[in-house]
């Protein structure tokens, strides 16, 4: 008889879809509240977005324990960074602690899969996109999480951003207004609840302009 051995993982999977969008003046964040392992749903109503500084947005998707512990370091650098400089951190630095953060562990990740949006140091919204250790880039828009695979190509579709290879560089921020955004997010979000059982129940939506941070809600699909 052969014997088995338990299969046992520090890790685990908690689904769920993230998207961010970068406009002229304004950073559209969302992300839905489901938290499931396996097929069962843990929670209906968990919040994926966390405000970082005045003007950073994250959203994370992947082990939910690792997220909260990576929101954890985060803030807790966030505070030293305000003692010592005596202001908030900008958003494309708080992007560059993020990745330095994740690749400081890289040989036992957080698997936590990251966006971060906000506004940069001009006033326009920037959005960055991770993987589990670190790699990042600034991009117009972006999607993580188990419906990513569902939202990237209706992005692509709808905001595709000009090659970084063409001279001289564009801006990655997508031509749309903050509403056409806000209805953007929101169709995305109920064309991925049909087809992904991970993502559902109800929508977060964090916008972030110069006149500071509002919150919308959507249900979603509870099925």
């Amino acid at each position: 008889m052969t014997k088995q051995h338990a299969n046992w993982s520090p890790y685990d999977n908690n689904g769920g879809s993230c998207v961010a969008i970068a406009g002229a003046d304004y950073c559209v964040i969302a992300a839905d509240t489901r938290m499931s392992t396996g097929y069962n749903i843990l929670t209906r109503d968990y919040s994926k977005i966390s405000q970082l500084a005045d003007k950073s947005v994250m959203a994370s998707s992947g082990f939910q324990a690792d997220v909260k512990a990576l929101q954890k370091v985060l803030s807790a650098r966030h505070l030293i960074y305000q003692h010592q400089h005596n202001k908030q951190m900008s958003c494309p630095a708080m992007a560059q602690l993020l990745s330095n953060t994740l690749y400081y562990k890289r040989f036992f990740p957080y698997y936590a899969f990251n966006v971060l949006g906000g506004l940069d140091n001009e006033g326009k919204g920037c959005v960055f996109t991770y993987d589990a250790v670190g790699s990042y880039e600034r991009v117009g828009y972006s999607s993580q999480g188990s419906g990513s695979t569902l939202i990237m190509p209706f992005l692509d579709n709808q905001l595709k951003s000009p090659s970084p290879l063409l001279l001289p560089a564009k801006d990655a921020v997508t031509p749309l207004s903050e509403t056409e955004a806000v209805d953007l997010v929101k169709t995305v979000f109920a064309s991925a609840t049909e087809r992904d059982i991970y993502t559902g129940d109800k929508l977060e939506i964090v916008i972030l302009n110069a006149s500071g941070i509002r919150r919308e809600y959507m249900d979603l699909r509870r099925d």
